[in-house]
């Protein structure tokens, strides 16, 4: 329920969206009382597409409210509304055996990714991982007004754990360049740490990979799609996986020394 792509190819740079999916094991619904249309808001849809941009694609098929790939596996499987932003998510607690079947796959999925993460620095060396997410801003509603832009750019790089010592001056031009792009007419909005600064998913690689890789969350604001409806504005994504497509140089700058 997830797959690589590309991993026979000479790219030192990974895509991932391992919050892409919407799917559930079967019989894993009837359990749930969260509705589709809530799972599908609290998910990030599309962001599978932006990861295009490199060859080497990591997508996850599966909803986070089966098994969250971006939590500490003890948190990765939701029990109560407070792993979950206060939504009930179950009927009741799940079953042990719920949870044992979700952390299957959460540990598959690990040690897939730190395979492929060691064969690729073994042939390339240095690594680039862009954990591509998305995230809400009209929480109040469909017809209220959107959550204030100064708080919210339309790209947060989540960069928290990476080692600036090594990585720092490529994530400064990789900031700079990404934000000289122009989507929708206007320069992209483009800011580090300012609501997110990168989940359990790289802070995990850069444990794992401590000199080896840079994991980048790259959150993506749900401008370009209807976070309530889940209508996609096609062009308006293409413009934003061009502008990511456009900074990746500042990454192979450096990965490819």
């Amino acid at each position: 329920m997830y797959c690589f792509l590309g991993f026979n190819t000479d790219t030192p740079i990974i895509a991932t969206a391992i919050h892409h999916g919407h799917q559930l094991r079967p019989g894993l619904e009837e359990e749930m009382k969260i509705s589709k249309a809530d799972r599908l808001r609290e998910e990030d849809p599309y962001t599978g597409l932006f990861c295009d941009v490199v060859d080497c694609r990591v997508i996850a098929e599966k909803s986070r409210f089966e098994v969250d790939l971006n939590r500490p596996r003890e948190r990765a499987v939701y029990r109560t509304p407070k792993d979950a932003w206060g939504i009930q998510v179950w009927h009741g607690l799940p079953s042990q055996q719920v949870i044992d079947d979700s952390l299957d796959y959460y540990d598959s999925f690990y040690a897939e990714v730190e395979e492929a993460c060691r064969d690729l620095i073994a042939r390339l060396g240095k690594i680039v991982v862009l954990d591509i997410h998305s995230y809400n801003h009209r929480r109040l509603g469909p017809d209220a007004p959107p959550d204030d832009p100064q708080e919210n750019p339309e790209v947060n790089l989540g960069v928290g754990s990476v080692n600036m010592k090594i990585w720092g001056d490529m994530i400064e031009d990789f900031e700079q360049r990404f934000a000289q792009q122009y989507v929708n007419g206007s320069p992209l909005d483009v800011r580090t740490n300012i609501r997110f600064t990168g989940g359990s998913f790289v802070r995990w690689l850069h444990r794992t990979f401590p000199e080896d890789v840079c994991g980048i969350a790259v959150e993506f604001k749900k401008t370009f799609m209807d976070e309530w409806s889940g209508e996609l504005n096609h062009a308006y994504l293409n413009e934003l996986r061009l502008a990511l497509h456009n900074a990746l140089p500042a990454l192979l700058n450096v990965v490819a020394k």
